[in-house]
């Protein structure tokens, strides 16, 4: 069977195009070698179930490992603790290779267990289960629980990792699991659980290490979000996992060179590579959503008729355009958490449009929030978005709202954008020309706050109707600041890169200049945008073009 490209449910190794895991599960192995409890927590669709499964593949041969989904399990099986030890067992039992040479005894007390029949269905006698297991088996074992987000409500899951935790902590005096590896979206160390009056108990994690119960002082209220009673507690046994589950450029290159191996499109591998590797920063469904659009969708088609014209630059944009016009349940998770959590929405919102360095600080609930669910990442103690996809995806978010589009600023893009596209391809020195006449006209009185407010969305906001749905727009994080922004626009397979900045001086324009001239090395273009907010006088407003080191540079001021 002819492999493909796979965003739905784990990727087989047999079926799919997938990067050599290898590497990151020799890393894993090692702390569970080590004997370590810990967490695989990433955000949605970020290949925790395809890890797991072949984490549990790659183990097989030092230990017995038992692989179980908490999918799998309903509500009912959490509603007791007769029922709880009744769905473990069962699913325990149904994970057992012949291979592992399980002792009688325990498929025996398992069996009992599932069916009832034991003389005490608790957690105790799971327990025990397992500790008899473990002294008799032949490897040791390592338990694996995937999607354990679907049980963190309950408390009889908390009552049981609290036997996990005490049998850890004992494992000098009483033989236990090798390793526990629990994997979802919510880290155990920061359990968050919905909590009514009368279930106050509830807020210490079994993995709390306050020994008088009493709830946990690191709590973090979201007031505003439906979740407003949520609590986080330590998960003092667990080991932090730093093993980076995205995708770097020569990993995404070898997933590549594997299906070039199949196709011979003649692509450029590390071209494409480097190219899926900034855009998504190597998030795994996105890069496998890209990949199987421009195989699937792109290659063959009217606008190129083969993987040689679909595997190119210009083939990788239009993947990005229709990427981002699409629904998917990736798209749908984030945004559905902007409406959940008005503080994390705020929090995207300055981070894109103010131009502002956000320093990450621990226990600030908006985020922790936006690192779990995969909004923004951590670089140099900094908050930055996660990936240009997850950027432009919000950037069309906000420019899109009522409120938006019922400026007069976008209104006037909208009457005028037919005016900007000249045989398909975008004019982006008239753009800014037309820019530069209405944003003097409405706003140009407003004074230098103004712009520290709004500036760089409404040039933004200017952009969204003229270039909607045949282009996209970001923002390139390596010189975001308070000064200086650039914006880099995708239009029908062009580029176009725009600095906007506040007008310090000659000298300081002059170097804007060349930082700009330099910078457009990096993508390959010959001509640049300056766009300059100037709240002197005396300024002289306008659109004019310089040559400086072979570039073009179009330079307007507002």
């Amino acid at each position: 069977m002819e492999k493909y490209f796979n965003v739905n449910a784990d990727c087989k190794a047999h079926l799919h195009y997938m990067v050599d895991l290898r590497p990151k599960l020799k890393k894993i192995k090692e702390m569970v070698d080590r004997g370590d409890y810990f967490t695989i927590n990433r955000a949605r669709q970020y290949g925790k179930t395809t890890t797991m499964k072949a984490l549990s593949r790659f183990l097989q041969n030092d230990y017995v490992v038992i692989w179980l989904d908490f999918q799998m399990l309903s509500f009912s099986d959490f509603e007791t603790e007769h029922a709880f030890v009744n769905a473990f067992a069962r699913e325990t039992r149904k994970a057992f290779r012949p291979e592992d040479r399980i002792p009688p005894k325990t498929k025996e007390t398992l069996k009992r267990l599932e069916n009832g029949s034991a003389a005490n269905t608790r957690l105790a006698s799971l327990t025990e289960c397992f500790i008899n297991w473990c002294k008799a088996s032949e490897k040791p074992v390592v338990l694996m629980i995937d999607e354990v987000d679907s049980a963190s409500n309950n408390q009889v899951f908390l009552d049981f990792l609290a036997q996990l935790r005490g049998s850890y902590i004992n494992r000098d005096m009483i033989l236990s699991f090798q390793s526990v590896i629990l994997a979802g979206v919510y880290d155990v160390k920061n359990m968050r659980l919905r909590l009514r009056p009368e279930d106050e108990h509830k807020r210490n994690s079994p993995w709390n290490t306050h020994e008088d119960n009493e709830p946990s002082e690191n709590l973090l209220s979201f007031g505003d979000c439906p979740w407003d009673q949520m609590v986080v507690t330590p998960f003092d046994i667990a080991a932090d996992f730093l093993v980076d589950m995205s995708f770097s450029s020569e990993e995404i290159a070898g997933m590549l060179k594997e299906y070039e191996g199949d196709h011979h499109t003649g692509m450029d591998i590390p071209k494409i590579a480097g190219l899926l590797y900034d855009y998504t920063s190597g998030y795994p469904y996105l890069v496998s959503r890209i990949c199987k659009l421009i195989d699937e969708r792109l290659a063959g088609g009217n606008e190129y008729p083969d993987g040689r014209s679909a595997w190119t630059k210009e083939g990788f944009l239009t993947a990005i355009r229709i990427l981002l016009a699409e629904p998917n349940t990736l798209f749908d998770s984030l945004i559905n958490k902007l409406a959940d959590y008005p503080k994390l929405e705020r929090l995207l919102y300055g981070l894109l449009f103010q131009g502002k360095e956000i320093s990450y600080v621990v226990g600030v609930p908006s985020m922790e929030m936006a690192v779990m669910f995969g909004f923004i990442k951590i670089e140099n103690h900094l908050v930055l978005i996660a990936n240009r996809i997850f950027e432009t995806l919000l950037y069309n978010l906000f420019l899109t709202a009522p409120d938006m589009q019922q400026e007069e600023l976008y209104d006037a893009a909208q009457k005028d954008k037919n005016l900007f596209v000249e045989n398909g391809c975008l004019n982006m020195k008239k753009i800014l020309e037309r820019f530069v006449v209405h944003f003097d006209s409405l706003y140009g009185d407003r004074g230098q706050k103004f712009y520290e407010d709004d500036g760089r969305r409404y040039f933004m906001l200017f952009l969204k109707p003229i270039i909607n749905g045949q282009g996209n727009c970001y923002v390139e994080t390596e010189t975001r600041n308070r000064e200086r922004t650039d914006l880099v626009v995708d239009y029908r397979g062009e580029q176009f890169v725009i600095e906007t900045k506040i007008w310090h001086g000659p000298a300081r324009h002059v170097l804007g200049e060349r930082q700009l001239a330099q910078y457009l090395d990096h993508y390959q273009l010959q001509t640049g945008y300056l766009l300059t907010f100037n709240f002197n006088q005396n300024k002289k407003i306008g659109v004019t073009e310089i040559t400086l080191k072979n570039k073009t540079l179009v330079e307007a001021t507002v």
